[in-house]
């Protein structure tokens, strides 16, 4: 990937995180923001009581690192023939315009494959492209039923606190830009690709979504329950006030819990389907046992056991006792790698750009 040049006319999540990606692979990724506009929308995404760092907000180094920032007027023929050297050399394009907006802009796929027959164009949609609605994450969660299953029961519908929708929908893109260059390797041609958030998101309902297709059986909010499998997403108290939960997959696992718990009774729990059926007095019970044991003794044991089982983090405990591996670190600031796949060098990586960062240097390599 390292040869690979590639043009980001994306913002916010979706579209960035895929240019991460390419850039955390050896990738040139240039990413192309808008003048008039102050560039990527999230450089303003400021948390409660944020101090920017020039024109780096949080939310922006989450996926924006290795690239470099060229900030032009699109809507400028001049500046926008900056873009069309860029193509002509240009592996890929990566954009998240709304259907009809890159063509007003000049930059959509029909007119930039004039200029360059072999180059891959990969789009994020909110909805595909017959239809000009604006689509944002946390819409699709509420359309495409998410939010419907997520909450406890019987509460109003809670849509996840991160952008899933744009980091699965990001994932597929990827996907589909791997299977375009793959198959470049042998026709020598480009290729469009699109990816619409709500079909994202509705290919990752996955059980949920079987559950009614197969058997009509309605999903609906279950708190941290799990539809088909118990105990699975049940949190229960610690002698020490620690909340544990148990991810419990099969019969075995679920023996080898009640072992070390000293849970001698199994009627009405010796199979998954009971388990599910009797899952309020199994939980009294589990819970009974749980709250008897100090959370790091409880923990090694159900290690030992391969019990599947956790303690529940804030994002702070989970990201300070993290594995080095899943860290970027430049310039004083510190990033979350969007590709941890082992088996691949590890590349270092330049911080987020400041906007128009490397306007002087991409110019000047054109000339």
């Amino acid at each position: 990937m390292k040869k690979l040049k590639i043009i980001e006319l994306a913002s916010v999540l979706a579209g960035p995180s895929v240019g991460q990606f390419f850039a955390e692979l050896g990738a040139e990724v240039i990413k192309v923001e808008s003048s008039k506009t102050g560039g990527d929308v999230t450089r303003s995404w400021l948390f409660k009581g944020e101090k920017l760092n020039g024109s780096v907000s949080a939310y922006f180094t989450s996926v924006n690192w290795g690239k470099k920032s060229l900030s032009i007027d699109l809507s400028n023929q001049k500046e926008r023939a900056i873009v069309y050297k860029l193509v002509k050399n240009a592996d890929m394009v990566i954009a998240s315009y709304k259907p009809g907006d890159a063509e007003k802009l000049g930059v959509d796929f029909n007119t930039l494959k004039k200029i360059n027959p072999a180059l891959i164009y990969g789009q994020i949609t909110g909805y595909g492209l017959n239809t000009s609605k604006v689509g944002y994450d946390a819409v699709i969660q509420a359309e495409s039923g998410f939010m419907s299953i997520n909450g406890e029961q019987g509460a109003a519908p809670l849509k996840m606190p991160v952008a899933l929708i744009d980091v699965l929908a990001g994932h597929q893109l990827k996907e589909a830009l791997l299977v375009a260059l793959v198959e470049r390797m042998e026709s020598g041609k480009g290729k469009f690709v699109q990816v619409a958030l709500i079909d994202a998101a509705i290919s990752a309902l996955v059980n949920q979504g079987a559950n009614w297709l197969v058997g009509k059986n309605e999903p609906k909010s279950m708190g941290n329950l799990h539809p088909n499998i118990a105990p699975y997403g049940e949190l229960f108290e610690t002698k020490d006030c620690r909340q544990l939960l148990l991810a419990i997959g099969n019969d075995k696992q679920f023996y080898k819990l009640c072992s070390v718990l000293s849970i001698n009774e199994m009627d009405g729990f010796s199979t998954n389907q009971e388990r599910v059926v009797n899952r309020d007095e199994l939980n009294r019970i589990l819970a009974d046992k749980i709250r008897l044991w100090p959370s790091g003794e409880l923990m090694e044991l159900l290690v030992n056991q391969q019990v599947p089982a956790g303690l529940v983090n804030t994002i702070n405990t989970a990201l300070d006792e993290g594995e080095p591996h899943w860290f970027l670190e430049a310039e004083g600031i510190t990033g979350l790698r969007s590709f941890v796949a082992s088996g691949f060098d590890r590349l270092s990586l330049s911080p987020p750009p400041q906007l128009g960062q490397h306007n002087q240097e991409i110019l000047d390599g054109l000339n």
